[in-house]
């Protein structure tokens, strides 16, 4: 049996849960209102993965607390936060696309902060994939999703902060992945749940659907998926993970096609197309440039 078989059948496991996750999430917005089912899966992702650090022997010590706080303020808050609400009116698969041109958010952020020099190449994929947001976005029609649109790609830029503030604090002596993914989780749903109190939803309707998709969520979404996502990276190339990543908003888009019936117009899916296209050609650039380093991840990110 070859030594990355189970990696890789880790990494297809991720991709499905991560991928499908985006049916799940449109669908439970039947049962229950937006900012209350986003507070209560990250509240439990966290005190499951603190559950989990506890059983394993991991220090539940917080580390370099003010960064992981902000951390927590734009991966967990304001980026799955910014996401649930662009579900409200956008389609599961458009959302999903839109919302994974993070790589190329931080390719721009990482020049002025870490001083990180794009290369010549690299703007191949990142010109690619701002014709294919503009071509999802359609801004010189009138559509009534234009602001879930806008809310879908200020979460991938979130998301993208976050990445680059990870690769900031991986600088710092101490930094552990897990005790950082976790506290930030909890942090992060400080102003989730504070939100979810404020603003008057609808009631919710405790159906078995909506359980399973909560548990989906906080057990499948946030906890497993950290334990396969760290299983990985300790044993395939940061560039081969990355890439198998890929296969989450393709996911997305097709099983939002097929159980939601969501069908884009042409425009639409040429900008799908397009960002898709981006998001190989850049993974395989930095799988050509990273051959064979074991990097740590620049962030974890679930959906």
């Amino acid at each position: 049996m070859s030594r990355y078989f189970r990696p890789v059948a880790a990494l297809t496991m991720l991709a499905l849960i991560w991928g499908y996750n985006w049916v799940v999430m449109k669908r439970s917005l039947q049962f229950m209102g937006p900012f209350d089912f986003n507070a209560l899966r990250m509240a439990l992702g966290g005190v499951i993965l603190l559950v989990s650090m506890s059983l394993t022997g991991i220090s539940l010590r917080p580390r370099d607390i003010p960064r992981t706080v902000l951390l927590g303020l734009f991966q967990t808050a304001a980026g799955t936060g910014l996401i649930i609400w662009a579900l409200v009116a956008g389609g599961a698969g458009k959302t999903a696309i839109l919302v994974y041109t993070m790589p190329f958010w931080i390719i721009l952020f990482a020049r002025p902060i870490l001083a990180e020099r794009i290369r010549g190449r690299h703007w191949v994929p990142v010109a690619m994939a701002f014709g294919g947001m503009v071509l999802l976005l359609e801004p010189w029609r009138s559509k009534g999703t234009a602001f879930s649109e806008l809310l879908a790609v200020a979460a991938g830029v979130c998301w993208a902060v976050s990445a680059v503030l990870i690769k900031v604090m991986q600088k710092r002596p101490g930094f552990d992945l897990v005790s950082v993914t976790a506290w930030q989780f909890v942090y992060g749903s400080v102003p989730l749940v504070f939100v979810a109190l404020v603003v008057p939803q609808r009631p919710v309707a405790w159906t078995p659907y909506l359980v399973a998709a909560v548990a989906y969520n906080a057990v499948l979404v946030c906890a497993v998926s950290f334990l396969l996502w760290t299983y990985i990276m300790k044993r395939l190339p940061a560039g081969v993970a990355g890439m198998g990543t890929l296969a989450v908003p393709v996911i997305g888009v097709s099983t939002s096609m097929l159980e939601l019936e969501e069908r884009p117009d042409t425009c639409e899916a040429v900008g799908m197309v397009l960002i898709l296209l981006a998001l190989f050609l850049l993974s395989f650039l930095r799988l050509r440039e990273h051959r064979g380093a074991q990097e740590v991840p620049e962030t974890f990110e679930p959906p």
